[in-house]
């Protein structure tokens, strides 16, 4: 297919990975600079509050507004009322407020990618800017009673913000930026044995699987605690993270998980680790999915 052509010839753009580490060191530069504050804009962007990662909340604003502005366009050119014009300003103004949220949200989940997802990010971000600037320039043309020109531009802008929208679900569905990489793991229901009880150490992170699953074990105090190995961000191995206090940290993008119950302690991650109960049992460390 011509749709997937594009896509591969955008990912073999390997000229783009200058520019991509120029973007990705002022990004993370920025945020770390503003220290403890800088972490928790951070965590909004990403939607570490909403459970939900937010970009894609926010793209439903232009992309809804700029659809909606099309419509309203042809309706007046269509019957000459200058109230379908009005709305139409109306919307394309809704839309490119909601594009500048949805780009600063974006580019800061864009920045934990690597490699392929990277450069097609780059690229999806790019044609998101363009449609920005197409329909900020059809706003000023219509305010200067170029109507015409105005809506000639709109229906450009509309074609580039697709063309952005349909790299964004390349994105989600083929490269799994965004999703929750534990969501298909099969959590055994009835405890089973994953590990010798002799062969944790505490304070130590030990990975193990129970029918399959990828499990991080720790024991501290008496006390044993189990979530899942895989970071749920992009599937990092949290076995190599780094132990602190009572939470680790993937190695890979720095999402940070409670081991008690899971929870995200700060992102990139929006999404919770699935947790385990833990029990010895004839020498051996059992785990089940936990009960809710």
């Amino acid at each position: 297919m011509a749709s997937d052509s594009a896509i591969q010839l955008i990912a073999r753009q390997h000229w783009l990975e200058p520019v991509a580490d120029g973007l990705h060191s002022a990004v993370h530069g920025s945020f770390t600079a503003a220290g403890p504050a800088g972490q928790k804009v951070a965590d909004a962007l990403h939607g570490v509050w909403l459970g939900h990662p937010l970009h894609p909340v926010l793209t439903d604003i232009p992309i809804g507004s700029w659809t909606a502005a099309m419509v309203l366009d042809a309706l007046e050119a269509a019957s000459g009322h200058r109230s379908f014009g009005r709305g139409a300003d109306a919307a394309i103004g809704v839309g490119v407020t909601g594009a500048v949220g949805a780009a600063l949200a974006g580019v800061t989940d864009w920045a934990h990618t690597d490699g392929r997802a990277r450069r097609i990010g780059l690229a999806h971000g790019l044609l998101n800017l363009g449609a920005l600037a197409l329909y900020t320039t059809s706003l000023v043309l219509r305010r200067r009673q170029a109507r015409r020109a105005g809506r000639v531009v709109g229906v450009l802008g509309f074609v580039v913000a697709n063309a952005a929208a349909y790299l964004g679900g390349h994105l989600v569905y083929s490269e799994q930026v965004g999703v929750d990489h534990t969501a298909a793991q099969r959590v055994p229901q009835a405890f089973v044995p994953v590990l010798r009880d002799d062969e944790l150490p505490d304070n130590e992170l030990r990975r193990a699987t129970a029918d399959g699953t990828p499990v991080l074990l720790l024991r501290r105090g008496g006390r044993l605690y189990a979530i899942s190995e895989t970071c749920a961000h992009l599937g990092g191995p949290l076995a190599e993270g780094k132990l602190e206090d009572l939470s680790v940290t993937c190695p890979w993008h720095g999402s940070r998980y409670a081991l008690d119950d899971g929870r995200v302690l700060s992102g990139p991650s929006t999404f919770a680790q699935p947790c385990f109960e833990a029990r010895v049992r004839d020498g051996y460390i059992e785990v089940r999915a936990a009960r809710r």
